[in-house]
């Protein structure tokens, strides 16, 4: 998949009841960026009487964004209190059994190195790992008390060459090497840590059983994406012995061999678990293992059943990437589903086989981004966004059904003239229904003259743009609308949330009926008297940055776009087999290698289309980029300036990997994009 200041002083909204909100008087600009604090994880504690969360903030200084450890009460009458101030960034928050503390990866001390640390209620934060390379992952047994985390090591393969390889070390060699796992518990701060296992095998996610008994582990031969990807399984640890549950419901049997596994999680008497198997082109799996009479049994979530369907619900699918999976019971677990825009958390109970809805206050017009339960006392969190605001970290108890919202992290931002947000569709030329976010500058009505278009592509592209307000340096949200244009965000042929056939269209069909619903998209809101057909702009990030090349390069295009920003974008694909870290993404979407498929490689390619190019183009790009490397995007830079003779501008953002990391390029690209923009789009 093609995918991706000083500690502010936070005041919140707690409780239900508020002030009225400030008139609507600020003008949104790029360096408003650094002010937009996220929360990036939430957790219920075991009673459900509080949640902790990281609250990730931008520093101006150090150039980051790192997040720090906060709690607060569920009964919306306190003020949430910070338990951590160093930016540490406190991620991966487990509360330990007794309530009294909560376990986080952090980056802290002298070396900070990634560590596991207890972090009390009431006092200061504890290490319980002292690894001196750092732990890649860990989870917590709440019943024991007990830490597991992983650490890299390295295995040797042993062939003719080894002694070549060994006596010339300084060389890098292709393989010979492997990055691998070994799996280490400990009780408690201070003590020493047991090793469990070290298989010689990579362990990318694992969980733990409450008891500490069972654990399961995605795992493959190495670090490699390339065998992450296509290779990796899950492996069930139990006393000493690894079994490998049947493999072949999401990898010989599935749509697609090539799926990424992600989102462990056991149900609390450690007999049954789960993951999402995520695929490039079709719909994301949850894949269910179960232990009967001794034997594992690996069977697929029913996503066709849902209880009390409505036309929405059929169209619905699992979110992929990120869907935080959680049993609710031994029998039912949640995980996160999709629909036109807007997700929604979602139960999912094995006796019926059948989907559940949330209630509706949770469901219509929202999107979720995380969720967490506490079944013991029916308690629900939930961060939810929606197109009114910045997500918001909502509470409802089941005891008394009161819905409150807990933490506003944002509310600076009442006053911002944030865009309007609506869901548009329109007819592709074949006839299929397309559909995607429109944000229109603040106080735009129906009627006022066309504006210029940015339209706005998301990566992926098995994945699709939501419904909310979102300040995406990447992806244009928010700062072109708020400079007085409107923007597009399609939905396109390969998105989710739109029915199967929809998602599985593109296989085969990249550079043609994805390109063909964007441009389609264009011409209705020209039609609809919203965009000025002589001001077209296109943009996009990885696999937005793709289809911006794919729609510069279409000879005699219906439409003119007068200015382009392409972003990590892909220009050959073979290329991008042959470079990238994830070569099953051309495989599945080109239906084989390239020398399986060449007319394919060739017709998705923007590459033979260049000469066709007359829209002035700034290129974006990371300098370390894996997934979409800069060579791409220095070919097509070569062309157009050395060739073609088309205005365009290359900027490489030197150590940055798929997506950019830090405060000033992220600012540096807005601010790069809305001045060529304004450039080429002036009447």
């Amino acid at each position: 998949m093609r995918r991706l200041i000083p500690l502010v002083v936070l005041f919140v909204v707690v409780g239900r009841l508020a002030a009225a909100p400030p008139e609507r008087t600020h003008d949104i600009v790029p360096a408003d960026y650094a002010t937009v604090n996220t929360i990036n994880e939430i957790a219920l504690s075991p009673d459900g009487k509080q949640v902790a969360y990281a609250l990730a903030t931008w520093d101006k200084k150090s150039d980051r964004r790192a997040s720090e450890l906060w709690v607060v009460s569920t009964d919306g009458k306190g003020k949430p209190t910070q338990l951590t101030s160093d930016r540490a960034n406190d991620r991966h928050l487990k509360w330990a059994g007794d309530g009294k503390s909560i376990y986080v990866v952090s980056n802290r001390g002298k070396e900070a190195k990634a560590q596991v640390w207890r972090v009390p209620l009431d006092g200061k934060p504890e290490a319980v790992t002292n690894v001196k390379a750092g732990i890649i992952n860990f989870d917590y047994a709440p019943k024991t008390d007990t830490v597991y985390f992983t650490t890299d090591a390295t295995a040797t393969d042993k062939d003719d060459f080894s002694a070549l390889r060994e006596k010339f070390g300084k060389i890098e060699y292709g393989h010979g090497t492997r990055t691998v796992s070994e799996l280490f518990s400990v009780k408690k701060p201070g003590s020493e840590p047991e090793k469990v296992l070290a298989d010689n095998r990579y362990i990318r996610e694992f969980a733990v059983t409450e008891d500490g008994k069972r654990i399961a582990m995605v795992s493959a031969i190495d670090d490699t994406v390339v065998k992450s990807e296509g290779e990796s399984r899950v492996d069930v640890w139990a006393a000493g012995k690894i079994t490998t549950p049947p493999t072949d419901v999401y990898r010989a049997k599935a749509s697609s061999p090539y799926a990424w596994l992600e989102g462990l999680a056991w149900n609390p008497d450690g007999t049954r678990y789960a993951f999402c198997a995520i695929h490039d082109a079709y719909p994301t799996e949850i894949i269910i293992g179960e232990e009967k009479d001794g034997k594992w049994a690996t069977t697929r979530m029913n996503r066709n059943q849902v209880a009390a369907p409505s036309v929405r619900e059929q169209q619905f699918h699992v979110r992929g990437y990120g869907s935080p999976l959680q049993w609710l019971d031994n029998e039912s677990f949640s995980y996160l589903h999709e629909f036109g825009g807007y997700n929604t958390a979602r139960t999912y109970a094995l006796k019926d086989e059948a989907t559940h809805a949330p209630d509706a206050e949770f469901r219509e017009r929202h999107v979720v981004y995380a969720a967490h339960f506490q079944p013991g006392p029916h308690a629900r969190i939930e961060l939810v966004g929606d197109a009114s605001g910045f997500p918001v970290l909502k509470f409802r108890s089941k005891e008394t059904g009161e819905i409150v919202t807990l933490v506003d992290p944002n509310p600076h931002t009442a006053d911002w003239k944030l865009p309007s947000i609506e869901h548009v569709t329109w007819k592709a030329p074949d006839g299929a229904s397309v559909g995607g976010p429109l944000e229109l500058p603040f106080g735009y009505k129906k009627g006022d003259k066309p504006l210029p278009l940015v339209v706005a592509i998301h990566g992926g592209p098995t994945t699709s743009s939501c419904n909310d307000q979102r300040f995406d340096a990447h992806n244009g949200r928010l700062y072109f609308a708020a400079k007085g244009y409107a923007v597009l965000c399609p939905n396109y042929r390969g998105s989710t949330g739109y029915g199967d056939k929809f998602l599985t269209d593109l296989i085969g069909n990249e550079n043609d009926v994805d390109v063909k619903d964007i441009v389609a998209g264009i011409q209705h809101l020209i039609k609809e008297g919203i965009a000025d057909p002589e001001r077209i702009a296109v943009m996009g990030w990885s696999n937005g940055g793709y289809l911006t090349n794919c729609l510069i390069t279409l000879k005699n295009p219906p439409v003119k776009i007068k200015a382009a920003s392409s972003g990590a974008g892909i220009l050959d694909t073979v290329a991008e087999w042959g470079f990238n870290d994830e070569p099953a993404y051309p495989i599945v979407f080109k239906k084989g290698l390239p020398w399986e498929q060449p007319d394919l490689y060739k017709k998705t390619s923007p590459t033979y289309g260049i000469g066709n190019v007359t829209t002035p183009t700034l290129i974006h790009v990371g300098g370390n980029d894996d997934r979409c490397p800069p060579g791409h995007s220095r070919m097509l830079y070569r062309a157009l300036k050395e060739y073609k003779k088309v205005p365009v501008e290359l900027n490489v953002y030197p150590g940055q990997p798929h997506g950019l990391g830090t405060l000033s390029f992220r600012t540096a690209k807005m601010e790069w994009d809305l001045a060529w923009f304004e450039k080429y789009l002036k009447k």
